[in-house]
């Protein structure tokens, strides 16, 4: 049996764990008492993060609505498309700073058609995904504390056509040096990550960044 392990984020972290321990524990349950513990739980880490984010427990449990089966990471994808020393962003309406193009990998998609589909949808361009650069633990990373426990995919893909448009998600497309990036949407992704996407889109023989 593994010891304490150590937490990132604080009481978020907490209540993603205890959420999940609860989401499992309903899922393989056959006993009315052991449900009612586990419903208990998940009450309880829907309390917690209610007072760490000064919302109503509602909105709390809202987060995880829906969310059944064994709980796992979800998966966020990201591609960084390159002209030169330049790298495409697009502008997130939600907050009005700049990522690179990406989002939740949706069922039946393989990771590098998510990504493609993501620049697709969210810059207007067509691109494919050459390499994975790397697979992080958004928590183990400077990212803004979150709610959900996220696993980032980074591929460096390769321009194939399109032309900039802007989505429902997005209000701006361009293209930005590498050392000269605007503000980003951290929550999304960080300077040193787009950065490191350009060393391994210099150097293809680097091995994939992990963790």
């Amino acid at each position: 049996m593994s010891g304490p392990r150590a937490s990132p984020d604080g009481i978020l972290a907490w209540a993603r764990e205890l959420q999940a321990i609860a989401q499992n524990g309903l899922t393989f349950t056959r006993d009315t008492y052991d449900r009612e513990r586990y419903l208990r739980l998940q009450e309880l880490a829907a309390r917690m993060l209610a007072a760490e984010l000064d919302i109503s427990p509602a909105q709390a449990q809202h987060y995880w609505e829906g969310e059944e089966g064994y709980a796992t990471p979800k998966v966020d994808v990201r591609g960084g498309v390159f002209d030169g020393e330049r790298v495409l962003l697009v502008r997130e309406r939600s907050d009005g700073r700049w990522t690179l193009p990406g989002g939740w990998v949706d069922v039946n998609d393989s990771p590098a058609e998510a990504v493609a589909r993501e620049i697709r949808e969210e810059s207007g361009y067509e691109a494919r995904a050459v390499k994975l650069a790397a697979l992080v633990d958004k928590n183990r990373h400077p990212h803004p504390p979150g709610v959900h426990h996220i696993y980032k995919l980074f591929f460096v893909c390769e321009l194939t056509g399109g032309a900039p448009l802007v989505s429902h998600e997005t209000d701006a497309v361009a293209f930005f040096p590498v050392r000269e990036l605007p503000e980003l949407s951290t929550g999304r992704v960080l300077a040193p990550q787009i950065e490191r996407l350009y060393r391994h889109r210099l150097n293809p023989a680097l091995p994939t960044d992990f963790d």
